[in-house]
């Protein structure tokens, strides 16, 4: 078996192939392997594929359970929300301070588990001492000191990665201004935790329209940030039911007119002043017979 694929790495893989992504190699190994099953080894009389055929009723199924390849730790979360593995630190939610966890690192990534519930999870880090924090473990945290955020190390690697876009800095800046800065913040924060519930990219479209229209509460961006999500299944709706046709796009709608919207129709007749009209005329025609008696 070793020999084999010292026999493969050196035919297939010698020189070292130039590729542009991990699918390529993996399509060559396939079309490889494929064409490596005709091949007879030194004077065999048979090929590889037909010996394979021979051996295969032989062979024991596949267990039933997959096998494990991640090493296990335990691993306790210090003050900072953090857990330890390999020289690394990685965080888990503030809640869970104090507490010894069973995390489970693979090759690219690992997972934390608390009494078998999943509480987190990382892309392994390759260097050593690194840290990786998410931003939503220490959300519970920084709404009660919300002057923590804007140096929080969580909130720099949230940037990096795509998760705090320039949308939220100018909702966030937009806030400050109308709430000041701590209560700006701590609206800010309350629209991370909407993240929880809602998908960031109906989040980020929500932020969009609330920070156009001025509506700088996270209650505006959850209505906001669900309108997009149901503006996304439209067409979806409309394929099934042709009345959804024509519905209007997301935009901020305010309270009396979401109220109006909702209200039963009014099938009543218009007011008229026709017979207030009437009584104006009678008037008239009364008082010209009052001056024409005072006349004579």
């Amino acid at each position: 078996m070793e020999g084999q694929i010292g026999y493969f790495r050196r035919t297939h893989f010698t020189p070292v192939p130039e590729v542009d992504s991990l699918a390529e190699p993996n399509a060559m190994v396939d079309r490889w392997d494929e064409e490596d099953n005709a091949r007879r080894i030194r004077s065999r009389p048979r090929t590889a594929d037909e010996y394979f055929a021979a051996e295969q009723p032989l062979l024991k199924p596949l267990p039933a359970e997959p096998f494990e390849t991640g090493r296990w730790f335990t691993p306790r979360v210090d003050r900072y929300s953090q857990t330890t593995v390999r020289t690394n630190r990685y965080s888990v939610p503030v809640r869970l301070i104090g507490k010894t966890l069973r995390v489970i690192l693979h090759a690219s990534h690992l997972v934390v588990y608390d009494n078998g519930v999943e509480v987190a999870r990382h892309e392994r880090l390759m260097t050593k001492a690194g840290s990786r924090m998410e931003l939503d473990h220490y959300l519970k945290a920084l709404i009660r000191k919300p002057g923590a955020l804007p140096g929080a190390t969580a909130l720099e690697q949230a940037r990096s990665a795509g998760k705090f876009t320039p949308v939220h800095d100018a909702w966030w800046a937009a806030a400050v201004m109308a709430h000041g800065d701590a209560e700006g913040t701590r609206a800010l924060i309350e629209v991370q935790l909407l993240g929880r519930h809602i998908a960031h990219e109906h989040l980020v479209a929500g932020l969009a329209t609330a920070l156009r229209a001025g509506a700088l509460t996270a209650d505006a961006v959850a209505l906001e940030a669900r309108k997009a999500a149901q503006a996304e299944d439209e067409p979806t709706l409309r394929a099934a039911s042709p009345q959804a046709a024509g519905h209007p796009s997301a935009t901020v709608t305010f309270l009396h007119e979401w109220k109006l919207h909702h209200l039963p129709p009014d099938t009543r007749p218009l007011p008229s002043v026709t017979p207030y009209d009437q009584l104006l005329r009678r008037r008239r025609a009364s008082g010209g017979d009052h001056r024409e008696g005072e006349a004579q």
